[in-house]
């Protein structure tokens, strides 16, 4: 499909900061002198394969894209479905879930708002219950019903917002359509991450929720937030229709929203006893590792695009 100019523009300046971080990690790497590499080098890696999916999944065609995104969707269902218990006697329920990925990611993809956001919100969550019932099994019902719901609503329903995304941008974000407000939250998605990272290692000194994440600073996400906002004021007006103001703004939610997704991950995961929800992607974990963050961020970016640039209130 045609890419508008911004976009490939903003790819490849993403790509000339992964070449700078793998120079710095390479430095480091030397001066470490290990025989192994490093934790670190192995996130640079996995960046770059990640980043080149992306990159092909975004440029080539809006159903690859809208495919891709499902593909993700259904890996990190499948991760939450490995790691929660479930009972013998739930398997038609769990392919019922499974095949909700592709339903709900076909209304995003043909545009169908009013069904998107009712088919896993309403319709699954009546329908899920309902066969579970007819299989006759009450022991564990309350505990099997509410941990599927949560995680279809945690990782079909709020990752389907990227695809959603994509259908919306293309007729209301005439600076660089779907693929543009796409590439805007995923980067200031992940930006965020490694800012409040950072900020965290050079200046934390009080933990937020030391219970839940005790490497999660006050400083670290008050340094991400307003880094990542600044960032968003830069590259919003060139990426989508709201000005720097109103782009900043949504930086700032996401960034917010970014960290409240990463924590209820972590807090799912020390429930569980693990530390990671996968290995698939070295140095990073599991898919849910990587898009804990964008589990809050899309619906919360979404909503804010819609409600304020597609419904006329601005």
């Amino acid at each position: 499909m045609s890419v508008p100019a911004p976009v490939l523009n903003a790819i490849l300046g993403i790509f000339a900061l992964l070449i700078v971080a793998t120079g710095i990690v390479w430095l480091i790497d030397r001066k470490r002198a290990a025989p192994e590499p490093s934790e670190l080098t192995q996130r640079v890696r996995s960046w770059w394969a990640m980043i080149a999916i992306f990159t092909f999944a975004i440029v080539i065609d809006r159903a690859i894209s809208t495919i891709f995104l499902g593909i993700i969707s259904y890996l990190a269902l499948k991760e939450y479905f490995s790691l929660i218990p479930t009972r013998r006697i739930d398997r038609l329920v769990l392919l019922f879930a499974y095949l909700a990925v592709p339903i709900q990611f076909y209304w995003a993809h043909i545009g169908w708002y009013d069904m998107f956001v009712v088919f896993i919100p309403v319709w699954m969550f009546l329908f899920l219950p309902m066969v579970m019932v007819l299989q006759g099994q009450t022991d564990g019902f309350l505990r099997a019903i509410g941990t599927m719901t949560w995680g279809l609503m945690m990782t079909v329903f709020t990752l389907s917002h990227t695809a959603m995304m994509l259908a919306e941008g293309n007729t209301s974000n005439g600076v660089a359509g779907g693929a543009g407000l796409l590439l805007f939250l995923v980067f200031l998605t992940q930006f965020n991450d490694v800012a409040q990272f950072t900020w965290g290692k050079l200046t934390g000194r009080h933990p937020i929720i030391p219970k839940v994440s005790p490497k999660k600073t006050w400083e670290g996400f008050l340094g991400g937030a307003v880094t990542t906002a600044c960032l968003a004021a830069l590259v919003g007006p060139y990426l989508t229709i709201m000005p720097w103001h109103w782009s900043a703004a949504a930086g700032a939610m996401i960034a917010v929203a970014g960290f409240i997704g990463d924590v209820t991950m972590s807090a799912l995961k020390r429930d569980l006893k693990v530390k990671d929800s996968g290995g698939l992607i070295p140095g990073h974990g599991g898919i849910l590792d990587r898009v804990d963050s964008l589990t809050y961020a899309a619906p919360v970016f979404l909503h804010f695009f819609y409600f304020f640039f597609v419904g006329g209130r601005v």
